[in-house]
């Protein structure tokens, strides 16, 4: 749907952009002359000049030509916006929580992977990279029209373990290292049982610090992880994950209800989007079965989610 979006968006500022520019360099001159006409002919026929508001009536252009004009700046801010810098997206379930939840609205930045084009989302501009730790937004790789957001766990060359819950990461081998890093487990500072929105019996909240940077994440006591049969035909454990040169490996915060990259595979740079910075609404949809409001109707707003993304 967005990839759609982002096409008819592209032929509006196209089709808007090119009467702009004819009518700023070609018609509106042309209309000026054929008033300067129009007053030089009433001059000489009955030495009369028009009137202010008739040359004026002479020099408007067409409804379909003004409201082009009109509309263009408008149409190609929002294009280069929403393309280079931030597009908004809704998160449609829980596999962030307690990070985010169901009903939030984030910004997402967009230039900070790099300048793609709008249509086919080839780069041209490099900028930087995912870091771990970022929550992103990519195409799902096995349907990329439909949009993911994950947090980083692996980058390319990464060794990642997840067994019995626990998450170990052993970096890539850089050229200048001396000797190559051996993995760290990523510590799991337990907070509290989870009592947020969408709260489940045997939800426990955690504080996981990987390689310095923080971030909450939920596990559910009552589940047993989940593995996929691909990672063993593949040539690895099914809870051991390469990372491919140009991939990276992604989990969802919400470690026992994520569909991520444990299930799935890796996701190529390409389908990267951007990194989720900032929460800019979040509406709550919870009411009781017999309510007769339709389910897209907010029933309130979490203005306390507003801010920034950890």
């Amino acid at each position: 749907m967005a990839v759609y979006f982002s096409i008819i968006l592209v032929a509006i500022t196209v089709l808007t952009g090119i009467v702009w520019f004819a009518d700023k360099f070609y018609l509106a001159p042309q209309r000026k002359l054929k008033a300067i006409a129009a007053q030089t002919a009433a001059k000489e026929q009955s030495g009369v000049e028009l009137t202010s508001e008739t040359l004026t009536t002479l020099m408007e252009p067409s409804a379909l030509v003004d409201t082009s004009v009109q509309v263009f700046p408008v149409i190609a801010f929002v294009l280069i916006l929403r393309s280079f810098i931030y597009e908004p997206f809704q998160i449609p379930s829980g596999s962030m929580m307690p990070t985010l939840l169901d009903g939030d609205f984030i910004l997402v930045n967009k230039f900070n992977y790099g300048l793609k084009d709008p249509v086919a989302r080839n780069k041209f501009f490099d900028v930087g990279l995912p870091e771990r730790g970022d929550a992103v937004v990519f195409k799902y790789p096995v349907d990329p029209r439909i949009d993911y957001i994950k947090r980083v766990i692996g980058l390319p060359g990464d060794r990642i373990i997840y067994r019995n819950k626990s998450l170990y990461i052993k970096e890539a081998c850089k050229p200048s290292d001396t000797k190559c890093p051996e993995f760290v487990q990523v510590v799991n500072n337990f907070t509290n049982k989870y009592q947020g929105p969408d709260a489940e019996k045997g939800l426990n909240q955690f504080e996981a610090v990987m390689l310095n940077k923080t971030h909450n994440i939920l596990n559910d006591q009552y589940s047993m992880p989940r593995m996929n049969i691909y990672f063993k035909q593949a040539g690895t454990a099914p809870d051991e994950f390469l990372v491919p040169a140009g991939h990276y490996f992604v989990m969802g915060d919400n470690r026992d209800n994520s569909l991520d990259g444990r299930f799935w595979g890796f996701v190529p740079e390409e389908n990267l989007v951007g990194q989720a910075v900032a929460i800019w609404m979040s509406f709550d949809f919870d009411r009781d079965e017999d309510s007769f409001l339709p389910s897209w109707i907010p029933t309130n707003i979490r203005f306390e989610r507003i801010g920034a993304i950890n």
